[in-house]
């Protein structure tokens, strides 16, 4: 088998690909040929030691892949031939994948298997931040900050399928036409738009939910647009910077600052994690999500992919398909 492995905590640069022996299950695990594996921030974050998950080196990123079961130990919940997708946490940037059985489900027969690699990350990560963390209801508007990456694509998507009035935030047109084409009722260009200023006006005085992954200065502004009874979703900080809050404004505007941290969440909840993806699974089958993926590369390409992602180049998913 062939892996893509960090050599040294010094970024997308120090990936090299790498020949291993083939994996063997051990009771209760498979092995997976990996036919798609998404690429998520988390993925660059580890590449330069950054994210709470730290492998020790040399280790392959790629924490989602999807693909079909060539092995199965003693016990294991799946069978050679059954496509499964899985989140590994790291180890997807390979042709071959061992994994605990009981990370694996089974990917609906309406679902490609390349859609599968770029499903779960993103989408279990908004439904558990709109629907569990911030109860998001029809009607409502959401502020969906980096609203044209994966995570941000995302919510999109699922704030609209909620019935809910997406205002998307991006850094240019293009990104915001991609939103726009997602189903975002308004954009605003944060390179030289005011943010706090724009999402007011374009929400009629306030948002319901903001939806964060950036953190930085747009954390700060973004907050401010909240009304009485707000929510604004920490998901993470793409931005590098960690927001400072000015607890008084949570206080005046009568709002939350809500901590969403889904894979943590979903390891202590399996039941109810099983419950979410059943729902997006239902959403997909409707015709409601689709992963919009804008760009697939191969194994030696990874370094190039997690290049893009912290350059701020990409929109939608990206995903790394072993086989090319």
């Amino acid at each position: 088998m062939r892996a893509a492995h960090i050599t040294a905590l010094e970024g997308p640069d120090a990936i090299e690909v790498v020949e291993l022996p083939d994996p063997t299950p051990a009771k209760g695990q498979v092995v997976v040929a990996v036919e798609s594996a998404g690429l998520n921030f988390p993925d660059l974050l580890m590449t330069r030691g950054l994210y709470q998950m730290r492998p020790r080196v040399p280790f392959a990123p790629g924490g989602e892949i999807a693909g079909t079961v060539v092995a199965a130990g003693p016990d294991a919940a799946f069978e050679r031939g059954d496509r499964v997708m899985a989140l590994t946490g790291w180890g997807g940037f390979a042709t071959h994948v061992l994994v605990g059985s009981e990370r694996c489900v089974r990917i609906p027969e309406t679902m490609p298997t390349d859609l599968a690699g770029a499903f779960a990350f993103t989408y279990a990560t908004g439904y558990h931040a709109l629907v569990d963390r911030g109860a998001l209801a029809a009607g409502e508007t959401v502020l969906v900050l980096g609203a044209a990456g994966g995570v941000g694509s995302a919510a999109i998507e699922l704030s609209v399928a909620l019935g809910a009035k997406v205002v998307a935030a991006a850094s240019s047109a293009d990104k915001l036409a991609f939103c726009a084409e997602l189903g975002a009722a308004h954009g605003i260009d944060t390179s030289h738009e005011d943010l706090k200023v724009r999402a007011k006006r374009l929400s009629g005085g306030s948002v319901d939910v903001v939806y964060d992954p950036v953190g930085g200065e747009q954390a700060d502004a973004a907050l401010r647009t909240l009304g009485p009874g707000g929510r604004h979703l920490v998901i993470g900080f793409a931005s590098g910077t960690i927001p400072r809050v000015p607890w008084n404004l949570a206080l005046l505007k009568q709002c939350s600052i809500v901590g969403v941290a889904w894979g943590a969440w979903a390891l202590a909840n399996p039941l109810r994690h099983a419950s979410n993806m059943q729902a997006l699974f239902e959403l997909h089958a409707k015709g409601a999500l689709r992963p919009r993926i804008t760009a697939r590369h191969g194994l030696d390409e990874v370094g190039k992919a997690l290049r893009a992602m912290e350059a701020r180049q990409v929109m939608g998913k990206v995903i790394i398909e072993p086989s090319r």
